[in-house]
């Protein structure tokens, strides 16, 4: 059972690795320097040119990326690599709350070290040579700092109680750990910007102005009760241009990017907000948190079922069953089960992206929301014509023409 099992997580390894690949064919395959004819007076030549150029390079890039990744995890399931380490933390520990503790804290410091060279590529040639990159070298590396201490003391302490719950509770772990990650998730809904956001980035509330006048009009206008618009430091790391809403409740904020208010017009940001509140209004936050919720639970009971399970540790190579092993294995063989959710909800995201465009069109401005969607895919040099399986299987949003064609269908209807 265990030599089945370990065909299988090779097999499902192997199949990511070369469906990733196909999609990325897929997309290569739309790849042209001629600008198309539908995309005549929505792109400048040049700047299609360049969006093109910068696909092609961060497609190539995450082809090395992929490739050596899939060649180390085969090496590690081939050499035994997970059992070793298994066996490395228990020279040390039988406690299974600080063997799980090393051994994921060992594998994500490992893994995110060899990561690193790539990483530091990515940030200050990529990103620099197509005129994004704005990090400092200082902020790079207090970047890295951060998110370790933020792994280790967060990360550990979620790992270290939800082990302790599957070695206290028995069968029951699934529901209590269920319900103690449902509590985790809600708190950081209500309270990621206060407590995470600032480590990283300074908020400051909106100026009084034009903008804030325009923005609390609309929201008046809506009934919707807004008290807290924020402009995050965005332009720290990138000029890459975005906006955000978090939260719910008395808690709820909308964020704004600085590099937003810089190349944006007052009403194609009033119109992005307008977007943002569309959400909140069809009540898509909230239904995606209960599918959240939902899936999370799902998840956790099939876990309950394998993580025990002698044949998936020793299918790893593992001579004795542990939580952390069996999340492991377990992780692996879910996969493909991953791979049809995520369609699944990549579908319902575009179609929530579909009606929060129209909200904002029907409630603020067509041609503000058009514009302001045109504008931001020109900033950000955004794949405006992935193949359509890609679309299908990833794109948690449709592309800029999607949406355009939406809009203008919805105006004629």
């Amino acid at each position: 059972m265990s030599h089945t099992l370990f065909i299988i997580i090779v097999g499902t390894l192997t199949f990511n690795y070369l469906f990733g690949l196909l999609l990325d064919y897929l997309d290569s395959t739309r790849w042209s320097n001629q600008l198309p004819e539908a995309l005549v007076g929505i792109y400048e030549t040049e700047k299609y040119r360049k969006a093109q150029d910068y696909e092609k390079t961060n497609t190539r890039f995450s082809l090395w990326i992929g490739g050596l990744s899939f060649v180390s995890m085969l090496l590690m399931l081939m050499l035994g690599g997970f059992a070793w380490l298994d066996d490395f933390v228990r020279s040390y520990t039988q406690q299974p709350i600080w063997m799980a503790l090393l051994f994921f804290g060992i594998l994500g410091l490992a893994s995110d070290l060899l990561s690193l060279p790539f990483s530091i590529y990515s940030t200050f040639v990529i990103e620099q040579k197509f005129g994004f990159n704005t990090t400092t070298v200082r902020t790079y590396i207090l970047d890295k700092i951060k998110s370790w201490l933020l792994a280790g003391v967060l990360g550990g302490g979620i790992l270290a109680f939800v082990v302790w719950i599957y070695g206290a509770t028995g069968s029951w772990f699934w529901i209590v750990a269920w319900g103690a990650l449902t509590g985790f998730s809600l708190f950081m809904s209500l309270f990621y910007s206060n407590l995470i956001v600032p480590l990283f980035n300074k908020q400051k509330p909106l100026e009084a102005g034009e903008l804030r006048d325009a923005i609390q009009a609309f929201a008046t206008q809506t009934g919707f009760k807004l008290k807290n618009v924020f402009v995050i430091d965005g332009s720290k790391r990138s000029r890459k241009a975005n906006a955000y809403f978090t939260g719910f409740g008395p808690k709820k904020r909308i964020v704004l990017y600085d590099t937003l208010m810089k190349d944006l017009s007052t009403e194609e940001i009033v119109a992005v907000l307008a977007h943002e509140i569309g959400h909140y209004k069809k009540k898509h936050i909230v239904y995606g948190m209960l599918t959240s919720i939902l899936s999370s639970g799902f998840i956790l009971y099939i876990m309950s079922l394998c993580i025990g399970m002698t044949e998936i540790s020793a299918a790893l190579g593992a001579t004795q069953t542990s939580f952390h092993i069996g999340i492991i294995a377990f992780s692996m063989l879910y996969s493909p089960i991953s791979l049809i959710v995520g369609i699944a909800s990549s579908y319902v995201s575009r179609r929530n992206e579909y009606a929060a465009d129209r909200y904002a069109a029907q409630h603020y401005d067509a041609e503000a929301i058009k514009s302001g969607l045109i504008k931001l895919s020109v900033l950000n040099l955004s794949n405006l014509q992935p193949h359509p399986f890609t679309v299908v299987v990833s794109y948690s949003h449709p592309t800029l023409l999607q949406r355009l064609k939406a809009l203008d269908n919805d105006r004629i209807a």
